[in-house]
């Protein structure tokens, strides 16, 4: 009998083993609101159509372009209910204005549309114009109340363009891991989510792009490298790839919520590194409207993140101001960092 058992044990072993399907990476790509997204996994199936039946969701939530999305029901105050992902993000959002002073403000959205960054046709900006909008954009003049927005103006609309994309990597994220995914890197519109290693078995490796004028998309030479060896999320804010140039003057797309007006600030790349991309993605935005100065004592007091600015200096010389936090992820400076220690 005790044969017999150890057979029947082997064999079983040899079943299971056998059944389990093989480990590959696969890569995703393809547009979603109105960027490109780029999947990498390592999965033994594609999953191709839960990947894209989930951004297809998320677009019926967030995507301001879309009419029959969540958030342009709202714009549009139209009555509808949120949903999670929609609850989500207004929180982080309150949080994250909050705690930048109303620097990102969500409810900057006619402001955005005015200056041609948003998702409304772009009217001639003026100061009149200009004044009269603000009169109806902060971020306290909204609230949910359960599953619906409340407004204290009918005139305020939402823009999450800040924060969406970070937070579509969130979503894709869970998911992978849900499917039982443990190794891979989600890009959306040049933000990142990634966990384990890449096919070489390494860490993963992100490029900072040096803060070059750029509206083809096609410039892609290397500041910085970033290492991450854990689970994170990574973003970058610039205005190098999205600007406007009017009258020989260029103004780029973020908008500093407090005046109205394109930000005119000495950081030129703002790249954070946090828990979540959602995260990430909001304060990467509010620090390119800060000024490097302003930029480093707010994160100070913001826990569990980390940054990178490029900074024009007095003389407009490109240099980089960093977190100590930042240094692990940094394998170029990691390296200084001993030599000088040394």
């Amino acid at each position: 009998m005790k044969k017999i058992y150890t057979l029947y044990i082997l064999a079983s072993v040899f079943v299971l083993t056998g059944c389990e399907e093989k480990k590959q990476y696969f890569e995703e790509s393809g547009s979603v609101f109105h960027t490109l997204y780029r999947i990498k996994y390592e999965s033994p199936v594609l999953l191709t159509e839960k990947i894209d039946a989930e951004l297809q969701a998320f677009n019926l939530s967030l995507n301001p372009f879309n009419p029959n999305s969540i958030i342009a029901k709202v714009n549009n105050n139209e009555p509808v209910e949120v949903d999670e992902w929609f609850t989500d993000v207004f929180n982080k959002s309150i949080e994250i204005s909050s705690r930048t002073e109303g620097v990102f403000d969500a409810t900057s959205a006619p402001l955005i549309n005015l200056w041609g960054f948003g998702f409304s046709k772009a009217e001639q900006a003026t100061s009149e114009k200009i004044d009269s909008i603000l009169q109806f954009v902060g971020y306290q003049k909204i609230r949910l109340q359960g599953k619906e927005v409340i407004k204290e103006d009918p005139r305020i609309m939402l823009n999450f363009s800040a924060i969406a994309k970070g937070y579509a990597c969130d979503v894709i994220a869970a998911l992978l891991e849900r499917e039982g995914v443990e190794n891979y890197m989600v890009e959306i519109g040049g933000e990142f989510v990634i966990k384990g290693v890449n096919p070489n078995g390494d860490c993963w490796r992100l490029g900072i792009n040096k803060p070059e004028n750029d509206l083809s998309g096609t410039i892609h030479k290397v500041e910085e490298v970033l290492k991450p060896c854990k689970k994170c999320g990574v973003a970058t804010s610039g205005d190098y790839r999205n600007y406007r140039e009017k009258d020989g003057q260029k103004f780029g797309h973020t908008i500093d919520p407090r005046t109205g007006y394109p930000a005119i600030q000495n950081i030129l790349s703002s790249t954070v590194v946090a828990a979540d991309c959602m995260t990430a993605d909001g304060y990467a935005t509010a620090f390119m409207a800060m000024g490097l100065e302003k930029a480093i004592e707010v994160a100070a007091n913001i826990p569990d993140i980390e940054y990178y600015f490029i900074y024009a200096d007095e003389n407009g010389i490109h240099q980089a101001n960093y977190s100590k936090g930042m240094i692990p992820y940094l394998p170029n400076r990691q390296e200084l960092a001993i030599l000088e220690n040394i």
